[in-house]
């Protein structure tokens, strides 16, 4: 993509969307942090009949987020890496993420940044990202070692649950993209972790969503698009259910926890179940708090739904509809918005920042991209 495809309101625009899916994500995850692991009895026990209805604390204060939240800031970290390499003419954006989620990895049994590292750039220098907040245990085992899981070989080929699809937002706003070749880099990368078809597949038809959303289209019309790149994926078939199932619920019933129990059936918490009931959410949302209420009042993996869901809604109406008084309570604001407004700067200036053209070197040392990496197969 090229600046010269963007004004100055559309830019703006994207920045915002941009901003409103990490910003979100990070909310809804927030939100669901308290409720992990807990069925709807005991959430209505310890919270109330209405459920959690306010940011609560976990992990030892209020607005804690997850490992979701954490791996989707290395996704996003990947993506520009990528981009930068691009210019070297190395062009392999999987390998950079899995790069990205490597360095992830070493957050969770490093003390803190370590300054030895001399690929960290300035993400992995955060040292709020170094707290050990639920880790997937396939995130841990995929991320182990230098090998990088293909959808030929993946990594972890029985997991099924959510974490993946939980970090895959930033693959939708990859809006000069196609949307198969999102889905695609969407999928390659949740295998690197979960190699179930179901779990990746989720990933990219989640991204896909996010991608039509960034780019203005109405999430029905998102859902749809998804639905149709599905049908050719082997495997797709619980993926589509799933979505399905989602639409269908929208007339069934008046919306309300009973309602998505309905499309989180049993402990499972799989992929497809948590794609289900946030899109559900936030199709019958009124406005973005309720969507997230909606979301984590369950007893499926509140953080993932509630990260999926807000996603979704902050790539459909733009960092401005987010809860300001749920946002200033979010562990890491201020990092997701500075990696927010340089994925924008990425996306729309990135021949300025670091091609032929820049001034300087200091988009290079924030996105260090000239190390050679592990050969991956062709």
């Amino acid at each position: 993509m090229t600046t010269g495809l963007w004004g100055r309101v559309e830019q703006q625009d994207f920045r915002s969307r941009v901003r409103g899916v990490l910003l979100g994500a990070a909310i809804g995850d927030a939100l669901g942090a308290p409720l992990a692991g807990l069925s709807l009895d005991a959430i209505r026990e310890e919270h109330g009949p209405h459920g959690l209805t306010e940011p609560a604390p976990a992990h030892g204060r209020r607005g804690a987020v997850t490992a979701a939240t954490q791996l989707t800031l290395f996704t996003v970290d990947g993506l520009i890496r990528a981009h930068v390499r691009r210019d070297t003419g190395a062009w392999h954006p999987p390998t950079d993420v899995h790069r990205a989620y490597r360095r992830w990895a070493a957050t969770q049994h490093d003390w803190g940044p370590d300054e030895r590292r001399k690929d960290n750039g300035w993400l992995a220098q955060q040292e709020w990202l170094y707290a050990r907040r639920g880790p997937d245990r396939s995130c841990l085992t995929g991320f182990a070692d230098e090998v990088l899981g293909t959808l030929d070989h993946p990594k972890n080929p029985t997991a099924r649950g959510a974490a993946a699809t939980a970090r895959s937002a930033p693959f939708g706003l990859l809006v000069g993209w196609e949307p198969a070749l999102v889905l695609q880099l969407a999928v390659e990368c949740a295998a690197q972790s979960h190699g179930h078809p179901a779990a990746y597949l989720s990933a990219g038809a989640f991204a896909v969503i996010v991608h039509g959303l960034t780019r203005g289209d109405s999430l029905d019309s998102a859902v749809q698009r998804a639905l149709g790149l599905l049908g050719a994926r082997p495997g797709h078939q619980p993926v589509t259910d799933a979505l399905q199932r989602a639409l269908s619920a929208v007339t069934a019933a008046p919306p309300g926890p009973e309602a998505v129990e309905t499309l989180a059936p049993g402990p499972d918490h799989s992929a497809e179940d948590a794609l289900a009931v946030a899109l559900y959410c936030a199709l019958v949302a009124e406005d973005v708090p309720h969507g997230l209420r909606l979301a984590v009042n369950h007893g499926g993996d509140s953080p993932a739904t509630g990260a999926l869901c807000g996603a979704l809604l902050g790539a459909l109406h733009g960092e401005t509809a987010l809860p300001a008084a749920w946002l200033a309570d979010v562990e890491g604001r201020a990092t997701l918005l500075e990696l927010a407004d340089d994925f924008a700067l990425e996306m729309t200036q990135g021949a300025t920042l670091h091609g032929p053209t820049a001034a300087g070197s200091g988009w290079t040392a924030r996105y260090p991209a000239h190390l050679v990496h592990p050969a991956h197969p062709s």
